[in-house]
């Protein structure tokens, strides 16, 4: 390693830990801060279901500081990282189950991911596409909700309703605080990755491959982490349906409200637009496993999962 890089490596490293430590302090004691304020399930379920902050601060940081390319990379390469890598570290600890109400969760994701490719393809997504991209998501909650007539549980939204279940009590400001502070970090962590991205490199289209493939899998190697602490635990579904919310909310959420805050236009969208159907491709492959296996992945799915990402770094790098 040149001397030089020494210092954008150290940065690169320093914005990941922040993200990671933000993102759990922030999901740790939201659900405590939010049931001592009394805010209801329902509010907290279309609000926060499957809520990534950390992508979405990563996105927005990435538009605002004109380095667009790590705004479309880190929301492909962590919808591809979740469904490839979370989904296959848990599946190898322990089987996931895929029962019907997860399987319409993912397949009502699934358009989500071809919207946001749609919109992207040609390497610009304005405020028009972006405020489109948001409301899609608010109908994907909102379709659920009405199917299922009761919140989603995706995403940080089940530790919410165990803490509304547990009937959590005590002061709020304690609560509230470390919440802010997972969330000032989440934000710092993810400035600080965007800026060692744009020292590393001011070729956007390497700015493309880095944010594809290292960027995308740090920002979701919360999930990755989730996967494997509930596998272990038994609540293997948590896995699953997380990663189905998280999915939906980068393609949509993440994306859209970074382009309703800066317009993103990359000058070359050559090396994401591979990358792109990877990442339509990726879910796709998770939910024929499933089907095959009637309604569940196991050891084996977990390994030709995890195959399938080495594939995609391979690709990403290449193309």
């Amino acid at each position: 390693m040149h001397a030089e890089a020494v210092p954008e490596l150290l940065l690169l490293i320093v914005g990941v830990v922040l993200i990671v430590w933000g993102a759990e302090l922030f999901a740790e004691h939201l659900a405590a801060a939010s049931a001592r304020l009394g805010v209801s399930a329902f509010a907290l379920a279309v609000l926060l279901a499957g809520a990534e902050p950390e992508e979405l601060a990563t996105a927005i940081s990435a538009g605002v500081r004109d380095v667009p390319a790590v705004a479309f990379g880190d929301v492909i390469g962590a919808n591809v990282a979740i469904c490839l890598v979370a989904l296959a570290v848990g599946a190898v600890l322990a089987p996931l189950p895929f029962p019907p109400r997860v399987r319409r969760y993912a397949l009502l994701a699934l358009p989500t991911g071809l919207l946001a490719v749609a919109f992207a393809w040609d390497g610009s997504v304005g405020r028009t596409e972006g405020a489109l991209l948001v409301a899609a998501y608010i109908a994907y909650v909102a379709t659920i909700w009405v199917r299922e007539r009761r919140p989603p549980s995706l995403g940080e939204t089940a530790e919410i309703e165990e803490a509304l279940e547990s009937g959590a009590s005590g002061r709020v400001g304690h609560e509230l605080v470390l919440v802010l502070v997972g969330t000032l970090a989440i934000v710092v962590g993810a400035t600080v990755l965007v800026e060692a991205v744009r020292r590393f490199t001011s070729v956007e289209a390497d700015q493309a491959r880095l944010s594809v493939t290292l960027v995308g899998f740090a920002t979701a190697f919360e999930l990755v982490v989730l996967a494997w602490s509930t596998a272990r635990r038994g609540m293997s579904e948590a896995v699953v349906a997380a990663v189905v919310g998280s999915y939906a909310y980068n393609s949509t959420m993440t994306l859209g409200a970074a382009a309703l805050i800066t317009p993103l236009r990359l000058g070359d969208v050559s090396p994401l637009q591979v990358p792109m159907v990877a990442m339509v491709l990726s879910l796709v492959v998770v939910l024929a496993l499933a089907a095959r296996r009637r309604g569940r992945l196991d050891r084996s799915d977990g390994f030709v999962l995890l195959a399938g990402y080495v594939g995609f770094i391979g690709v990403a790098l290449l193309v």
